[in-house]
């Protein structure tokens, strides 16, 4: 499960990287159209917080220290440095759920925020569930303000 489980991620960062690379005027990233509330950019910042700190400082030991509401508030990051965050964040996935076997996979995790007594498991697919709805939400702001 813990093999298929960090594929999926892995192709998944790919996908969201490359949203974030199809992206041709910099400054659409942050534009905020219609019944969209987020932007792209802050989505993306989100997704790389999200996972840096519930998989790698709980899972990975990274020291990761989030600020979500950063992930909000920030504007204007140069899309090579959120594109390089994707990266980074890919690549701590990789190398975190490397370590992990299946039976690691059935222990319960670290802290509470999912429900007591999750698995490790449980919460991998929580936070894979919620890469993929922002995922297709930059997918439609991008296409969105392509098609204008």
């Amino acid at each position: 499960m813990i093999i298929a489980v960090r594929e999926i991620y892995l192709k998944n960062f790919d996908s969201l990287y490359n949203e974030i690379a199809g992206y041709s005027n910099e400054s659409d990233l942050w534009v905020i159209k219609d019944d969209i509330l987020n932007s792209a950019g802050n989505l993306a910042l989100h997704l790389i917080g999200n996972i840096n700190f519930f998989i790698g400082t709980y899972l990975g030991d990274t020291g990761y220290v989030r600020d979500r509401d950063k992930e909000f508030s920030d504007k204007n990051v140069a899309k090579q440095k959120l594109l390089d965050d994707i990266r980074a964040t890919k690549l701590m996935v990789e190398t975190t759920l490397s370590s992990y076997s299946d039976a690691d996979a059935d222990k319960i995790y670290p802290i509470d925020k999912f429900g007591e007594g999750r698995t490790i498991s449980f919460v991998l697919m929580y936070l894979l569930a919620h890469l993929n709805y922002h995922l297709g939400q930059i997918n439609y702001h991008r296409r969105l303000l392509t098609t204008s």
